[in-house]
């Protein structure tokens, strides 16, 4: 008697293959509006210009050639090529993840967003030798490292991808339909 296959049927996988480029869709909705800010931002701020927006944010042009918080930011510019390779293998990880869990919402939506400002940041490296920050929040003197809207992604995509796995089983369940779209 021959083995069932495992394989979906026609219209599951091509449902799931819709299902996987919406959430690569939204990946390239990240980066297409990461770069479009870093491009306003770099087209009206001068390098290391602050304009103030309230009394705990300015906007400022800065170039991070490091990791999170200037993480070998002083070396010699070999980082900017570890961090790209690193970024890519990342990504491509998370694209296999993203298929094995394309039926879910939460992980998917986690995995979409880092590979979306992953890819974002590798542009700046690319282009521009180091990475465009320039959300600055501070308390007087003391303020967190400027940021970018990849960063912001990146992190929300962390903090999804960490909820989704620490979540009960029992809601996990509920979390695997197919018949919604993710865009």
């Amino acid at each position: 008697m021959p083995e069932p296959s495992r394989e979906p049927a026609p219209a599951a996988r091509q449902a799931l293959t819709r299902r996987f480029f919406g959430w690569l869709e939204l990946a390239a909705l990240v980066v297409a509006l990461d770069q479009f800010v870093k491009w306003l931002v770099l087209s009206r701020l001068d390098f290391g210009e602050a304009v103030p927006v309230t009394g705990f944010f300015q906007l400022v042009l800065v170039y991070n050639p490091g990791a999170a918080f200037s993480f070998l930011a002083d070396h010699s510019g070999w980082q900017r090529w570890f961090f790209i390779a690193l970024a890519l293998v990342v990504c491509g990880w998370l694209l296999a993840m993203l298929r094995h869990h394309q039926r879910e919402r939460a992980l998917p939506l986690a995995f979409s967003l880092i590979i979306g400002g992953a890819v974002g940041n590798v542009i700046d490296r690319i282009v521009h030798g180091a990475v465009v920050d320039f959300l600055y929040f501070h308390i007087g003197r003391h303020g967190w490292p400027a940021f970018n809207v990849a960063d912001s992604a990146i992190t929300v995509g962390v903090a999804l991808m960490l909820w989704a796995q620490f979540r009960s089983p029992r809601d996990a369940s509920r979390d695997t339909s197919t018949s919604e779209n993710p865009s």
